[in-house]
C-alpha cells in the first residue's frame, strides 16, 4: 500500500514539475497558439501604426488603408497615418508612389484554377 502511494506521489510530483516547466516556455506557448492578450494588443497596435504611416507616405487615402488592411484595428492605422502626415508636412516630404500592389489579407489566397485535363482536350477536338 505504501509502495503504491509512493509511486502515485512520485508520478504526481513529476507531472506537476513537467507542467510547471512547460507552462513557462514561450516557444511551446506560441506553437500551441497561446498568446498573452496584452502582448498581442501591443503588437497589433505597433503593426497598425506602421501600416498607417506607410499608407500616408505612399499617398494612399486612410479609407483605402482601412480596406486593404481590414484585419488590423482602425485606431492605430489612423494614429500612424496622422503622425506620418504631420511629419511629412513639417519636413516638406513628398509622397512616394507605391511600386507594388498591396499585400493580400491573411487567409485570402487566390485560388489557382486546375489545369485542363487531356481528356477534356481530346473531346473538344483539339
Amino acid at each position: 500500500m505504501a509502495a503504491k502511494l509512493g509511486s502515485a506521489l512520485r508520478l504526481f510530483v513529476s507531472a506537476a514539475a513537467l507542467l510547471l516547466l512547460l507552462s513557462g516556455c514561450d516557444m511551446i506557448q506560441q506553437q500551441l497558439g497561446l498568446e498573452d492578450p496584452n502582448e498581442k494588443a501591443a503588437r497589433t497596435d505597433a503593426e497598425g501604426r506602421a501600416v498607417g504611416g506607410g499608407c500616408r507616405q505612399s499617398g494612399r487615402a486612410i479609407e483605402d488603408c482601412y480596406t486593404i488592411y481590414s484585419w488590423l484595428p482602425k485606431s492605430p492605422i489612423y494614429e500612424g497615418w496622422r503622425d506620418m502626415d504631420a511629419y511629412m508636412r513639417e519636413n516638406k516630404i513628398e509622397t512616394i508612389e507605391p511600386q507594388l500592389p498591396p499585400a493580400p489579407a491573411p487567409g485570402t489566397r487566390r485560388k489557382i484554377p486546375p489545369p485542363k485535363s487531356s481528356a477534356a482536350n481530346a473531346t473538344s477536338g483539339k
